[in-house]
């Protein structure tokens, strides 16, 4: 048995002891990464695929076509961008999955590619498109093009409500 005194006397079979240990908790309770997530970028890192919590399950709008229910609803960090080379990489108007920026594209590392999102509190019932991905540093942060410069420059950087269709 190891005493108290064996470790003062020998830092190095302290430092190892750490170690292992520290290996043997990762090994029994391993943990998700952001590597997983940027080596795998259509993983799916929020649970889109929750049931609906509330009880209605379609309204009608004005125009009588259906309400698409959001699955779930989350607070997160919306900016907004524009296809300006010192905004984007060297293909300004090609998102990061090849298609053309256009309005209703927004840019995330937070969601799948092709999650549909709204965000209600600024615009309604409009129905927003994940087809775009930000710097690597920014996870739960949310990126809305526009062809507006001066519209982006005026956006700044807000919370909002964000329902995950």
């Amino acid at each position: 048995m190891l005493t108290l005194e064996q470790f003062e006397h020998n830092p190095t079979r302290l430092s190892f002891t750490a170690i292992i240990a520290v290996a043997v908790l990762l090994w029994l309770f391993p943990q998700a990464t952001l590597g997983d997530v940027y080596s795998n970028p259509d993983a799916l890192i929020f649970d889109a695929s929750a049931p609906h919590t509330a009880s209605i399950l379609s309204i009608a709008r004005k125009s009588d076509t259906a309400y698409e229910p959001s699955k779930a609803t989350t607070s997160i960090m919306v900016t907004s961008y524009n296809s300006e080379p010192g905004q984007t990489d060297a293909t300004p108007f090609i998102t990061a999955f090849g298609t053309q920026v256009r309005d209703g594209i927004v840019a995330t590392n937070y969601l799948p590619k092709g999650t549909k999102v709204r965000f209600p509190d600024l615009y309604g019932d409009k129905v927003f498109v994940v087809e775009d991905r930000m710097n690597i540093r920014y996870y739960k942060r949310m990126d809305i093009w526009s062809a507006d410069k001066e519209f982006s420059r005026n956006f700044g950087a807000r919370y909002l409500r964000m329902e995950i269709l």
